[in-house]
């Protein structure tokens, strides 16, 4: 019983997109410019005959390429910590991206980082990085201790 009532369900459904596409299709159609095919009348010409520019552009010169200077990302740079945007640093603000990953470090939770959680943690990273566990880093295993490039975001330009 559940299987025809779905069933159904389904067609009408599909009945009711198929009238909603169809209705579209119309309104699209109704909007659509008119071309004159070999029947039709051709408009008649008021004489405005507008001449095409030329395509050898001379002398002119389109404007220059834009220049990101050294103080233009300098500026970016400052942006990204001045988080009030009053125009200065403070120490909270430059500290502020840093705070994660002391987090990581503080195990114990105290806000000081001993000398033991920070040789904990590169001793796990160490570890982590010696492929092999032969207590030696080569060239290979020392590369992949490179910290990742954040991933840029996909264009949707269109």
């Amino acid at each position: 019983m559940s299987r025809i009532l779905l069933g159904g369900l389904g067609a009408l459904l599909l009945v009711a997109a198929g009238v909603f596409w169809w209705q579209g299709q119309a309104a699209v159609q109704a909007t659509a410019p008119v071309i004159a095919g070999p029947s039709a009348e051709a408009p008649p010409d008021d004489g405005a005959d507008e001449a095409l520019p030329s395509a050898d552009p001379g002398d002119m010169a389109g404007p220059a390429l834009p220049h990101a200077s050294e103080q233009t990302r300098e500026q970016r740079r400052f942006d990204r910590l001045d988080r009030d945007r009053d125009g200065r640093i403070t120490r909270n603000e430059m500290l502020a991206p840093r705070v994660k990953d002391f987090r990581k470090l503080d195990v114990d939770g105290n806000n000081l980082l001993t000398f033991e959680e920070w040789a904990v943690a590169t001793g796990n990273r160490f570890k982590a990085a010696d492929a092999n566990g032969d207590g030696v880093l080569e060239r290979g295993e020392f590369a992949a201790t490179k910290a990742k490039a954040a991933k840029k975001p996909v264009c949707r330009c269109k």
